[in-house]
Formats: structure tokens, sequence, C-alpha cells
């Protein structure tokens, strides 16, 4: 009886040992399987495989980071304390250039003061009027921007002369600032709301647009070719195939978009004052010029950025960060209680002790 030393010589055999040569008996044509007909051959093709199979596990294994799981108190500190480190670095800088004396109080109001007219406009309700009517007409003019620049950007990146007649046009409209449009959306509409959505999408489309062509630029030849070879129909091609492929750049572009929505609604907010339109973020920037209230204006500013920045915050970054880690793409970040480079140390220093 053999020892199980054999044995599992004879199940580990490589392959090339195991299958018959050409100078074997039996037509030189056979596939592996039906060579491997004995109980040694079909053990040692077993074998091989699993051996294969096996480093192939070990290979994927090496390629995926384990990230060290942190508590949950470890994680929101990491991702708010250095914004708000930012935050109080900026407050320092410009109490410095108030003590300073670079402008009059009057002129450059310290953080004291603005704080104080933020509290005064809060209190009289004229701050959360001012932030509700422009919260409103920012999203639903980037809303209707997106219905309207994502048909517009997909006809544009797949039609050839559309693209080739429209697209420089579509272009230059992007570059145009949005506040050139203020006037004549006031000699078309009037001072009402309609001046301002019309601001806002001639500031928001063109960027949609751009980006959903750069998306689909991107998409690799490959994926079209497979789409045709399962037999996809031009829509089926469209939506299962080249948008979910052009997903970066089609949400970079709503990205700017938005962006450009929130600049072209600011724009018409400080010009189209009165009739109509409503008391917005524009138009109360607009009263603390009027008043020489630099305190109100500062407010005016900080409401601006703070809208943009939280938008981005909980909606674009989000989403962006889902979508690169689904792909492989989200950078490396480290989640635990230290920073990222001093863990590849200790991970470093404990592989070179072999531990």
């Amino acid at each position: 009886m053999p020892s199980e030393t054999s044995k599992s010589t004879e199940t580990l055999a490589p392959l090339d040992e195991a299958l018959p040569g050409p100078d074997a008996s039996g037509p030189s044509h056979e596939t592996p399987d039906a060579v491997a007909t004995g109980p040694r051959e079909a053990g040692a093709v077993v074998g091989h495989a699993k051996d294969v199979g096996d480093i192939e596990a070990g290979l994927d294994a090496l390629q995926t980071t384990v990230a060290p799981t942190a508590s949950r108190w470890s994680t929101a500190f990491h991702a708010v304390y250095p914004p708000v480190l930012a935050i109080t670095i900026l407050l320092a800088v410009w109490q410095s250039v108030v003590w300073l004396e670079v402008q009059p109080i009057y002129n450059l109001p310290g953080p004291a003061q603005v704080w104080e007219a933020v509290t005064r406009a809060a209190a009289s309700g004229a701050l959360w009027q001012a932030l509700g009517t422009s919260l409103s007409r920012g999203i639903l003019g980037f809303l209707a921007a997106v219905a309207i620049g994502t048909p517009l950007g997909i006809l544009v990146a797949r039609v050839r002369w559309v693209r080739v007649s429209f697209g420089p046009i579509i272009t230059g409209l992007q570059v145009l600032p949005s506040v050139a449009w203020v006037p004549a959306g006031i000699i078309w509409f009037g001072l009402s709301d309609a001046t301002v959505y019309f601001v806002i999408l001639m500031g928001a489309v063109p960027s949609i647009i751009n980006g959903i062509v750069s998306g689909v630029d991107q998409v690799p030849p490959l994926y079209r070719r497979v789409g045709q070879v399962l037999g996809a129909g031009r829509f089926q091609m469209i939506k299962d195939v080249i948008l979910p492929a052009a997903l970066p750049g089609y949400l970079a572009g709503l990205k700017q978009g938005w962006a450009f929505s929130w600049r072209s609604l600011m724009a018409a907010e400080i010009i189209a004052v009165g009739g109509g339109i409503g008391f917005g973020l524009g138009a109360f920037l607009q009263q603390g010029r009027e008043l020489s209230d630099m305190a109100l204006v500062f407010t005016a500013i900080l409401l601006i950025l703070v809208v943009g920045m939280v938008v981005e915050l909980l909606f674009f970054a989000p989403v962006e960060k889902s979508m690169l880690r689904r792909r492989g793409l989200a950078p490396e970040t480290s989640t635990s209680k230290g920073p990222g480079w001093l863990l590849r140390r200790r991970e470093l220093a404990a592989a070179a002790f072999g531990r």
C-alpha cells in the first residue's frame, strides 16, 4: 500500500507530467480532460487546479486592503476637527487684521460685530426669509436645469452633426458670465421669478451638457462593443451602458451646474430687486450695501458661502464617495484612530520584525 507521502506527491504532481506528451499512444488532438482518464492523471489535474486557485486567492488577498475598525465617535471626531480647525484659524486671522486697524471698524467689522448682525437679522426674520427664498429658487432652478441639460447632453454627445454644430456655442455659453443675462431677462420677463429662473438655466444648463459630453467621451469603446454583441438597442445602449459608464463625468457636470446655478441666482437677486421678485440673499446683500452696513454685507456673504458648502458636503460629496467606492476608485483613507501614515509605518515595522 502506498504511503500518505506518496499519495500527496501524486496529488500535487504538475499538470505537464500528468498529461501525455506527443509520443504517447492515442491521437494527439485529444483534450486534457479526455486524456486524463486514469486515477493518477485525474488526481493530478484536480490537485493542479486546486493549487492554481489557492494562488489566485492569495494574490487577491494581497490586493485587498482591510481597513481597521474604529468607533463611531472616533470617526466623527476625525471628520469634524479638520474643518473646525480651519474655521478657527480663519477667525483668528480675521480678528488679527481687525486689531491691526487696516480698515476702520465700520468698513471691516470683526467676528463679534458680524455675529451681532446675524442675531439681529435672525430675530427680525429677515435672515430666514432671505435664506428660504434663495434656497427654494436655487433647488428648483437646478432641478429644471438637470431635466433640460441631461437629454440635451446625451443628444450632443451621441449625434455627431449636433455636436459639431452646437458644441462650440454651448462652450461659449458656459464661459459667458451669467450676470450678462440679467438685463435681457428683466426686459423679457420683468421683475418676476421668471427672470431669476431664466438666468439660472442659462448659467447651469451648458455646464451639465458639457459634463455629460466629457463623461461619454471617456467611456471605453470596449463597453459599446460588448453592448452591441449582447444585442443592446440604441436606447438600451444609452441607458444600460453609456450613462452608467459616463456617471463620473456626469456627476462632475452636476456639481459644476449647481455652482453656476447658485452664482447665477445671486447675480439675478442682486441686480433685479423689487417688483414681484421677493427678498432673497442677493437682495439681503444689496440691502447691506445700500445701508453701508458692512456687518450686514458680511452676514449675507457668509450665508451664501455656508449654503454652498452645506449642499456640497451633504449631497454631492456622499454621492461621489459612494460612486468611487463602488468602482474601486476611492482614495486610500484610514478610518481608524490614528493617522494613515502612522498605520502604514506600524505595518511596515511589523512586517520587518516578522510579526
